[in-house]
């Protein structure tokens, strides 16, 4: 395949070259042991936290030595209701920015949103080639190009690959996630070798037939693992999480027992063995597949054109064309499991979606756990669904989906397997990484061999010892439409004002000529403003004007200032709110 910018670029695997490389980063994790170190390796590691730790999304975790720089992840997370009008929250990548020659190169886990989403937005500042599998790869490319990104160097890898960036050379190991194509790094660094699970499972019938690579993590702990850094979404779950291949039985009884009805599920777009399964059950029980969402639909394509989704002959058909077939000739598979507004599940629910009606002779099956945060959107799509007469089944009903993350009995084998000197936990709310760190120490890891790190830590990391070292600017971006705003914006907290107190116009006209008050308006928006209350501002305001030689005043500004401050308080008196005053000079 010829080389070049905006297309997908194999990362040449060959045997020799790996062996040779395999072989190097043995000598490299036992070196401590045998030599002594070069004076490079009095330098520290420091590894930079941009996202990922203390929520759940906005991946992104960059290493540090020396002159290189190596980024893992570039994630996104989507907008609280604290946040009205943000369509996307993106790490603050400023010290990425000022560092950008830098940058060796940007490594990718997986292709879930929470650790992808950023790449269109900081791609335009930051020209650095891009590592990962080739469904991850597939999903990036379609991002790039909807944002006219052409020209990014994008580098295919496979599970057990091994590449130099700088100083760093890092190992891809085939994990099992909720996602096809998905990785954990072994990376060999000049202080030692960091582990990072990303966000991984132990399954041990997956649906493609690929296990997590237990035997090569065994390995790699074996020689040494200076530090870990591990998924810790499903630490509160005791156990092991289900497999994959289990929701293929209640998926079997769901279309068994409907042979009658039509056939709506649910799912995460980005599943695509989910899919493959309700593609093949579709085809046992010759029911024709309708994709029903944008990205479902995106993805499934992308997916198909790789070889990861295999979509049998004249299975599937457009969504406009359902009512061409009989009930129980048609699933539809559709996106909006949490209860997303725009997403096709919710508009189905509420009847804005004249595509799909919803009525009694259809079953909904979610397939899906509630992301926490999203209950009271969920909930509510599943009470409209019975509201219109649909059967609905969910994860409290029925075990319909197998996370995509370890519970505790497998992040309880990782570390005995992998035996880190340093554990950082990582992908998780504050009480994930603080019970990820507990249960380290349950297993024999001294407390201050681990750090629970927050957005902005940098990690200082030697053979010897692991500490914080300085802070750095980070946070938080919010895409607004095709603007990003700062963490600080302006805009974010006029819209929180707002949304919380209200906006109050003040319309005042002015002659220019006697400099004397000829009209005024009050207008009282988002918020209980009753007549009353518009005459008693009206009549304070007319006072204060009134009481002011308007012929002293500069200019609007000066005039503006005058009134906010005149209604301000009196507006508080009679409302216990605080709006945002919004004065208009008419000079006529």
């Amino acid at each position: 395949m010829k080389e070049k910018k905006g297309a997908l670029r194999p990362v040449k695997n060959d045997k020799k070259q790996n062996k040779k490389l395999s072989v190097k980063l043995q000598k490299m994790q036992s070196s401590k042991k045998t030599q002594k170190p070069e004076k490079e390796n009095k330098k520290t590691l420091k590894i930079r936290f941009l996202g990922g730790v203390g929520e759940i999304g906005k991946n992104m975790t960059a290493l540090e030595y020396g002159k290189d720089i190596i980024v893992i992840d570039a994630g996104l997370t989507f907008p609280g209701g604290n946040m009205p009008g943000v369509d996307l929250v993106i790490p603050n990548v400023t010290y990425l920015e000022e560092n950008k020659h830098r940058i060796r190169g940007i490594v990718i886990t997986h292709g879930h949103e929470d650790h992808i989403g950023s790449l269109p937005y900081i791609m335009k500042d930051i020209n650095a080639p891009i590592f990962g599998t080739k469904l991850t790869l597939t999903l990036i490319e379609n991002k790039l190009k909807e944002h006219k990104l052409n020209d990014v160097s994008l580098n295919c890898i496979k599970p057990s690959s091994v590449i130099k960036l700088g100083c760093f050379n890092i190992e891809f190991i085939n994990v099992n996630h909720s996602i096809a194509g998905a990785v954990g790094l072994a990376i060999t660094t000049p202080v030692g070798v960091v582990f990072h699970t990303g966000d991984f499972k132990m399954d041990f019938t997956p649906v493609n037939g690929e296990t997590m690579d237990l035997t090569r993590i065994a390995e790699i702990g074996k020689n040494g693992v200076l530090l870990m850094m591990a998924d810790s979404t499903n630490i509160e779950i005791g156990g092991v999480t289900i497999s994959e291949s289990a929701v293929k039985e209640t998926l079997e009884h769901v279309f068994a027992d409907n042979m009658k009805k039509r056939l709506i599920i649910a799912t995460f777009a980005s599943n695509v063995h989910r899919l493959q399964q309700i593609l093949d059950l579709a085809q046992k029980y010759k029911r024709k597949v309708a994709f029903s969402g944008r990205s479902m639909i995106n993805i499934a394509e992308a997916a198909a054109k790789i070889g990861e989704l295999n979509i049998p002959n004249n299975l599937i058909i457009d969504v406009e064309k359902i009512k061409s077939f009989k009930d129980e000739q048609i699933v539809i598979v559709s996106t909006g499991t949490q209860g997303e507004p725009m997403s096709a599940l919710t508009r189905m629910a509420s009847g804005e979606f004249n595509k799909v009606i919803i009525g009694k002779n259809d079953t909904v099956v979610i397939s899906a756990s509630v992301i926490p945060g999203n209950e009271k959107m969920i909930y509510g799509v599943i009470n409209n669904l019975y509201r219109l007469g649909a059967d609905v089944i969910y994860e409290s009903l029925e075990p319909i989906h197998a996370s995509g993350h370890a519970c505790r009995g497998e992040l309880k084998m990782l570390h005995s397997l992998v035996k880190p000197k340093f554990f950082i936990p990582v992908h998780g709310e504050y009480r994930h990484l603080k019970k990820h760190a507990l249960l380290a120490q349950s297993m024999g890891m001294k407390e201050s061999n681990i750090i629970i790190a927050d957005i902005g830590d940098t990690v200082e990391l030697s053979a010897k010892d692991m500490k914080f070292g300085e802070k750095f600017k980070a946070g938080s971006r919010f895409v607004d439409g095709v603007g990003i705003d700062g963490e600080d914006s302006f805009v974010l907290r006029d819209r929180i004002h707002l949304s919380e107190d209200g906006l109050v116009v003040v319309v005042v006209g002015v002659d220019e000529l006697s400099a004397q008050l000829t009209s005024l308006e009050i207008i009282g928006k988002g918020l209980v403003f009753s007549e009353d209350m518009i005459n008693g501002a009206k009549a304070h305001v007319t006072n204060v004007l009134k009481s002011t030689d308007l012929r002293t005043v500069r200019d609007e500004t000066e005039l503006s200032g005058i009134i906010r401050r005149s209604i301000k308080n009196y507006i508080f008196k009679a409302t216990k709110k605080n709006p945002m005053i919004l004065p208009v000079v008419m000079v006529v």
